[in-house]
């Protein structure tokens, strides 16, 4: 089973992009970040049409999360509430839509759009945070159902040094303070892994060049677009690459795509292993 994650920065201008990358990598399931449209408007025909469901969680010009899938979506949760249906606070919490989780033949899949923060000084950096902390309980009260899990999309967090193209300029500020790395590391609470860093542990692998001041064209980048397994996924995975060339596109996200190859389901042996 191949699962990608890709922060593409506007659906509607970048579907004709999404739509390649589904007739090339064939991923069986797709979870887009920043999709920054309303549900009644995300284009969804066009992937029906290549026989794959869809089901968004969207708002007008910001943020927004969506889940492309080749296998049926079950058990749907929209928005944090949803999950840990704890509070007021919570509600309010879902006024931008930044995750949205299905069980996918037999994964819980939760997908998420981190918030910014803007800076260490900024209200939204505060919010971040917070947003960080409900995500914490968010996987707590789903975890009750003890299915494997994998939480994946754009943190806007790079966890380690070997993350940013310049640590020595860049640590200790947005996406790199310790108040985020720390608020990260409890939402994965030793339970979770970073499959990437399974196959690969040198730096110089991004996964977002800025906009500005030439990143791209001189390869300085950020890996904030994360997948995270439990331990029954971990032990299944194949690979896990970061999809670098979407980046170049003629009107590109400033997100490349990065997909995890599963051997899933397991064989009946396998689980037996991992489950028994």
């Amino acid at each position: 089973m191949l699962i990608a994650t890709w922060n593409v920065n506007s659906i509607r201008t970048r579907i004709k992009q999404v739509e390649a990358f589904l007739s090339e990598v064939n991923p069986d399931i797709l979870c887009l970040q920043e999709t920054k449209v309303e549900d009644s408007l995300f284009p969804k025909e066009l992937l029906i049409e290549k026989g794959y469901q869809v089901i968004t969680y969207g708002q007008k010009a910001y943020n927004g999360v969506a889940m492309i899938s080749k296998v049926p979506f079950e058990d749907i949760k929209y928005g944090i509430s949803e999950g840990i249906k704890l509070s007021k606070n919570a509600n309010l919490i879902d006024n931008q839509k930044r995750i949205l989780s299905a069980l996918i033949d037999g994964i819980r899949v939760v997908n998420v759009y981190v918030p910014n923060g803007s800076s260490l000084e900024s209200d939204k950096y505060e919010y971040k945070i917070k947003w960080l902390n409900y995500l914490k309980q968010y996987l707590i009260s789903i975890g009750e159902a003890r299915e494997p899990l994998c939480l994946l999309g754009d943190f806007n967090i790079a966890l380690e040094e070997k993350d940013i193209h310049n640590p020595k300029r860049f640590n200790n500020g947005i996406m790199a303070s310790m108040k985020e790395r720390e608020s990260l590391k409890q939402v994965l609470d030793n339970k979770l892994e970073d499959v990437f860093r399974l196959f690969e542990q040198n730096t110089g692998h991004w996964s977002w060049w800025d906009y500005r001041s030439g990143a791209w064209q001189q390869d300085k980048g950020w890996r904030i677009d994360h997948i995270y397994l439990s331990q029954e996924l971990i032990q299944n995975a194949k690979n896990c690459k970061i999809h670098k060339s979407y980046r170049g596109n003629i009107q590109p996200s400033d997100h490349a795509p990065v997909a995890v190859d599963l051997n899933w389901p397991p064989s009946n042996q396998d689980e037996d292993l991992f489950f028994g």
